[in-house]
């Protein structure tokens, strides 16, 4: 197997491991609360990174720890509970476009938090970003609860951005692998107290325990959590960050994929939006010419 061949069987597994952790949410959501399955996410998550994060702790310095630690609550945390709320109200697929404004508040959070600067090109494309954002809620119709709901996404596509500005400008040096493992582990003790305060664990005690969701939840922490971050890693390294970041144009795609086949209604207006949004997307992320 030829490297080009290599690359692209890992962007497809990646695109695949991500896109469908929309759809595991809402199988997860079906016998469980949202915060019991962001807390098995994170908690399955930090457990199964356990060897790298005793690999890795010793040779992190200690002063970069909180740093890590707020990337952690930023990157996986915080968004974890955000998209499990949002996905009882609103779809999995639409859930899966709203991702795809990642790359865009990344591009915001690096001018208002970190002075960086912005050029046409990438202001054109997040005004088109947001463009496509608002009419993908419009085309629900007017549904207050529906654009509640929405917005809990895009507030955790906010910490996405932040994050990613906080890596890039505070956490260069680290690997992928050493920053996952280090924050998921402590991600994971923030979320253990909070699944202990769920009842879940009085839930496996009862007659009818939902295995099916719980399996989910642990199968969206181990695969698009842990294994989905080793994978885009080895992608960086192998094919570079820019074939990397390509990875968020497929995600939306396989997230609305999942939803097509589990049954929820999808219109070609709702696409329209998508493409208008990966659109500005690419424009975010173009090089200049």
């Amino acid at each position: 197997m030829n490297q080009r061949t290599i690359h692209w069987t890992i962007f497809l597994l990646l695109s695949l491991t991500w896109g469908s952790s929309f759809i595991l949410m809402k199988i997860g959501l079906i016998g469980l609360t949202p915060y019991q399955v962001a807390s098995l996410r994170i908690l399955s998550a930090g457990i199964s990174l356990l060897p790298f994060f005793i690999k890795f702790i010793g040779q992190t310095p200690r002063k970069k720890i909180p740093v890590i630690i707020l990337s952690g609550i930023l990157g996986n945390l915080l968004p974890a509970y955000l998209f499990c709320i949002a996905e009882t109200h609103v779809d999995s697929s639409l859930a899966g476009m709203l991702n795809g404004l990642v790359p865009l508040m990344a591009i915001l959070a690096g001018f208002f938090i970190f002075h960086q600067k912005i050029i046409k090109q990438q202001l054109l494309g997040i005004c088109i970003g947001f463009l496509g954002v608002i009419l993908l809620f419009t085309a629900n119709g007017i549904d207050a609860g529906y654009w509640y709901y929405g917005l809990w996404i895009v507030l955790a596509t906010i910490c996405y951005g932040i994050n990613i500005s906080l890596v890039h400008n505070h956490l260069k040096g680290f690997s992928s692998m050493q920053l996952g493992s280090v924050a998921l582990f402590f991600c994971g003790l923030f979320a253990l107290p909070v699944l202990i305060c769920s009842g879940f664990f009085s839930l496996l005690s009862g007659p009818d325990v939902p295995w099916q969701s719980i399996g989910a939840s642990v199968t969206l922490g181990i695969m698009g959590t842990s294994v989905a971050s080793v994978l885009f890693y080895i992608l960086i390294n192998k094919a570079g960050g820019m074939f990397a970041s390509m990875v968020t144009y497929a995600l939306p795609v396989v997230a609305l994929m999942w939803g097509l086949v589990d049954g929820e209604s999808i219109s070609l207006l709702q696409v329209g939006c998508m493409l208008i949004i990966l659109t500005g997307m690419y424009l975010v992320n173009r090089k200049k010419a």
